[in-house]
């Protein structure tokens, strides 16, 4: 296993309550290398650098390892909504583990005989689970039908994520372990329509870039608006900026000609990271194993990532800027439903894939997995029923927080600083409080661009274009592509032939240049989601049991 450098994030390991030594040097054996952060008769933290605590005295500690830290004691809500960073705390009473308000981090855990182990990555914990694997299929229908997974699940039903907002508790006084579940800042204060202006959202974000004051950064843009406005603040503050771009490969390539007009507006230095067909292969195989096969997204992504590794600058990052801003992945469905049950299926409709040109699924798979993704969806957003903000909220922990999150904080972090402006308190709060009505089609999110340079908001952009500049062939449908994911669907109706359907088994049994059909978006991620299942099938094979799937 190739294991990420920790550079500007540490690697850490450890285990709450009542700890067995073998196993916890099992855990410590099974990963990156490691060194003590923290021992006591209940408690163990390993870090794969120098992690000393930011509070400490004769009764209490606390640690976290996120890239944004508190400078002191705090309850552990506090530090996981403020910082977005995940912590182990030990109050006196109790010894809490907890994740960043949205999760973004990643906290995986498994329990064992009165204690809990914990990792910043999933693959060691499996060291300590029972073989062969108990595959959790509900984490598969969500992968395959979203496009990542939802609650605390993962392929596997031993080891779990820690969801955000969420901790994990010892209690010296019964000596059990718990689960504590908080409703975090932006749920528990509910942002009212305040009648933000355009110019003061704007003024918080230059707040914001306060903190990055001194940091020669690099803004990736594209054609859309999080990009341009993040690199037209920096731009305005005078920052050292370099911008890049590289092919989202969506069979336009409409970003690159677009931001290269962006960047010559606005002054900045502008690289376009090339990408190789076929390297395809490798790249997605590569990004899979990487992020644990939880997602399908990011093999375009991984070739800039590795550059950005070698940049010697901070990423600016535009997370969250979408569901905050213009009402990303809200349809008008969900906005106009007159019931909650009618607005999450609306919402749900927009998160998933839709129907792909030809079944890909069989029907009784198909009923399955829609009916465990409508369950897991209701039970992941349950807390967000009847909040003001409750689209938007309901994107961020999920498709955000589980799957697009994964680009800065697992391909770019922790190798190298990331900054995500959107995500900071502030202008986290104050964009919430902006009514969904006022964002949408993107109307509040123009005036934003318009007051911070209206030069730029009149460039075209690919939030609105509509027809393509040219046409560009698709690395993901290129013949390497096809090849590789041929050979991975190959895997899948061998395995699990219950899983496709009839018209999908014939297009495997065509050959590579059969998937050559399948060249629409929606088309193309139900490949890519059933690819990376055959991909992790590969791996585990030798690990995994007779798979007797849940609809057969």
């Amino acid at each position: 296993m190739q294991w990420p450098t920790f550079n500007v994030r540490p690697y850490v390991c450890g285990g709450v309550g009542h700890l067995d030594e073998a196993v916890l040097e099992t855990l410590r054996e099974a990963g990156p290398r490691v060194r003590p952060a923290l021992r006591t008769p209940e408690a163990a933290l390993f870090s794969s650098s120098p992690l000393p605590p930011y509070q400490r005295d004769e009764r209490t500690w606390a640690f976290a390892w996120g890239e944004r830290r508190p400078a002191g004691r705090a309850p552990w809500i506090n530090v996981a909504e403020e910082f977005e960073t995940p912590g182990l705390i030990d109050d006196g009473d109790r010894i809490v583990l907890h994740t960043g308000g949205l999760g973004l981090v990643d906290v995986y855990y498994l329990f064992q005989d009165g204690a809990v182990y914990f990792s910043s990555l999933l693959e060691p914990l499996l060291a300590l689970a029972r073989t062969p694997y108990e595959i959790n299929w509900d984490a598969w229908a969500s992968i395959i039908q979203l496009t990542f997974p939802l609650r605390d699940d993962t392929p596997y039903v031993q080891v779990k994520r820690l969801a955000g907002a969420g901790a994990l508790v010892f209690d010296r006084a019964s000596g059990r372990i718990s689960t504590e579940r908080r409703m975090p800042r932006w749920l528990r204060e509910e942002p009212f329509e305040a009648g933000r202006t355009a110019g003061e959202i704007l003024e918080i974000l230059h707040e914001v870039y306060k903190e990055f004051d001194g940091r020669p950064l690099l803004v990736p843009v594209s054609g859309g608006y999080d990009s341009r406005l993040l690199c037209s603040v920096a731009v305005a503050r005078g920052a050292d900026v370099e911008s890049w771009t590289t092919s989202p490969d969506d069979g336009t390539d409409t970003d690159i000609a677009f931001a290269r007009a962006i960047t010559s507006e606005l002054g900045v230095r502008h690289r376009v990271i090339t990408q190789d067909a076929s390297a395809y292969p490798g790249d997605a195989l590569a990004v899979a194993r990487r992020l644990e096969f939880l997602t399908p997204h990011h093999a375009w992504y991984t070739p800039f990532a590795r550059e950005v590794h070698k940049a010697g600058r901070t990423l600016v990052d535009g997370l969250a800027g979408g569901p905050l801003l213009k009402n990303f992945m809200v349809s008008g469905a969900a906005l106009e439903a007159s019931s909650q049950a009618e607005r999450k299926a609306a919402l749900l409709g927009s998160l998933a894939l839709s129907t792909p040109s030809v079944p890909f699924l069989s029907e009784e798979a198909s009923a399955w997995i829609t009916s465990s993704v409508e369950t897991a969806f209701a039970q992941s957003t349950s807390m967000l029923n009847g909040h003001r903000a409750e689209l938007p909220l309901s994107v961020l922990h999920t498709r955000t927080a589980r799957g697009i999150a994964r680009s800065p904080v697992n391909l770019v972090g922790p190798e190298v600083s990331f900054a995500a402006p959107f995500m900071h308190p502030d202008f986290f709060d104050a964009a919430l409080s902006v009514g969904v009505a006022r964002k949408d089609k993107g109307r509040f999110y123009r005036e934003v661009l318009h007051t911070a340079n209206p030069r730029v908001a009149a460039l075209p952009s690919t939030n609105v274009v509509k027809q393509p500049l040219q046409r560009v062939p698709l690395r993901s449908a290129a013949a390497p592509a096809r090849e590789y994911g041929h050979r991975m669907l190959t895997r899948v109706a061998g395995a699990v032939p219950s899983l496709l359907s009839e018209p999908l088994h014939d297009v495997v049994a065509e050959g590579p240049d059969a998937l050559a059909r399948f060249n629409g978006w929606n088309d193309r991620f139900w490949v890519r989601s059933l690819v990376l299942f055959g991909a992790w099938l590969g791996d585990y094979e030798d690990r995994l049991p007779t798979l007797t799937p849940p609809w057969a």
